[in-house]
């Protein structure tokens, strides 16, 4: 009896090791206490918009250089995750990129994501905002689905730009 409890206390003091998140390794970057403005515009848009499954906003935090990260997103526990090199492509180079997920079996519920350059009012590029979109059953052509997705995730980008004054404001506390 002594060794089974021995033997599940080593257990859970391995699974308690291991219960860190795998993430937090890769955070680049600590949001600060309060609510940014960013984080505001994630949320709302959020509220507003049902067939979405997450938004996320990228980019290089005011103070640093060459440190990419989500700064503001549906998923807080996911806030300061270092940007993987297709998020920095879309920073950098202001590609946008379709990722209609059809390789990612063990994504449930089944997704489109569109990784575009995110814009202020001015129309600059400024960063990355990330639109994942609830994937209903795919239209009789896979590109027309793709290309509509991609409408949606524009119009949604342009709406948000009118609302970015400039990049250090997404960084700006709100209530």
């Amino acid at each position: 009896m002594k060794k089974m409890i021995g033997c599940a206390l080593a257990m859970a003091a391995v699974l308690a090791f291991n219960a860190t998140p795998a993430s937090a390794a890769d955070k680049n970057w600590t949001a600060p206490a309060h609510r940014i403005y960013g984080q505001k515009l994630s949320d709302d848009t959020m509220a507003k918009h049902p067939e979405l499954l997450s938004v996320t906003l990228h980019g290089t935090p005011p103070g640093l250089s060459e440190v990419y990260t989500m700064f503001a997103g549906s998923f807080p526990d996911r806030i300061g995750n270092a940007d993987d090199p297709d998020d920095i492509d879309v920073i950098k180079k202001g590609i946008t990129i379709v990722d209609p997920r059809w390789k990612r079996v063990k994504d449930n519920p089944k997704k489109v994501v569109i990784l575009m350059p995110m814009r202020d009012a001015k129309g600059e590029n400024v960063g990355l905002v990330v639109y994942a979109f609830k994937n209903p059953p795919a239209m009789p052509h896979v590109s027309e689905q793709e290309i509509e997705y991609l409408r949606k995730a524009t119009v949604l980008r342009d709406d948000l730009a009118k609302l970015i004054p400039s990049y250090n404001a997404l960084f700006d506390a709100v209530k």
